[in-house]
C-alpha cells in the first residue's frame, strides 16, 4: 500500500445493466490526490471523445485502477444486479493495493472485506466514482465493437446493444445471438415468439 497519510478511497460505478446483449462491466479507481484529472463527471455526460481521453489520463495518473466483467451468461444465472456486484467486487480484488474504504454509485454494494459505502449519484458527486465510471464505460463499449465484428448484423457499433429501434428490427430479422441476454424480457419474448 503506498505511504503516506491519505486515507486512499476507491469509487466505484458499472457501465451495462440496461443492454439487451453483452457482459456488464465494473471499474474501481482509487485516484492520485497529487494529480487533479480535470473534467471527471459520469459517463454519461460525457461525449466518446472526452470519455476515451479522461479514461487514458485515469490509467496513467491514478494511483490503482482497476476493470472486470461479468459474463452474458453470469447475468442470465444470477440476474443483472447481482452481476453487476459481482463484476464490482471482481474489479476491487484486482487492485494492486488495499484501499481504505470503498464507495459505489448508487444504492447497492457489492460484499466486500473492507469499508464500502453507496452513494445515490455518487458518479456526479465523488470524482473517485466519476472516474471508474469512465473507465467502465470505455472498456464495455470496446467489447461492443469487438462483438460487433463477430455479429455484424446487430449494429452493436451503433447502440452498444441497448434496446434502440435498430436493434429490436434486427432482433426479429435475425433472431438472438449467443451474447443476447435471455434472462430480459424483450429477449425471453423473442425466444418464446421464434424458438431458435
Amino acid at each position: 500500500m503506498p505511504a503516506g497519510k491519505f486515507n486512499w478511497i476507491c469509487g466505484v460505478d458499472e457501465a451495462g445493466r440496461g443492454p439487451l446483449a453483452g457482459p456488464v462491466f465494473a471499474a474501481c479507481v482509487v485516484l492520485d490526490p497529487a494529480y487533479k484529472i480535470e473534467g471527471l463527471a459520469d459517463s454519461k455526460k460525457l461525449s466518446e471523445k472526452n470519455r476515451n481521453r479522461l479514461a487514458v489520463a485515469i490509467k496513467t495518473h491514478s494511483m490503482a485502477w482497476a476493470i472486470a466483467s461479468a459474463s452474458v451468461y453470469e447475468i442470465d444465472q444470477i440476474n443483472i444486479l447481482q452481476a453487476s456486484l459481482l463484476a464490482m467486487k471482481r474489479a476491487v480484488e484486482n487492485l494492486s493495493f488495499t484501499p481504505d474504504e470503498v464507495l459505489v454509485d448508487g444504492t447497492h454494494s457489492p460484499h466486500l472485506s473492507l469499508p464500502v459505502r453507496a452513494i445515490i449519484r455518487g458518479d456526479s458527486l465523488v470524482p473517485e466514482i466519476s472516474a471508474a465510471s469512465i473507465l467502465a464505460k470505455t472498456a464495455r463499449d470496446a467489447e461492443m465493437l469487438l462483438l460487433h465484428q463477430e455479429f455484424p448484423h446487430y449494429g452493436f457499433d451503433r447502440h452498444k446493444g441497448y434496446p434502440t429501434a435498430g436493434h429490436i428490427m434486427a432482433l426479429q430479422q435475425h433472431g438472438a445471438s449467443s451474447v443476447h441476454r435471455r434472462s430480459f424480457a424483450p429477449i425471453r419474448k423473442l425466444m418464446i415468439k421464434c424458438p431458435p
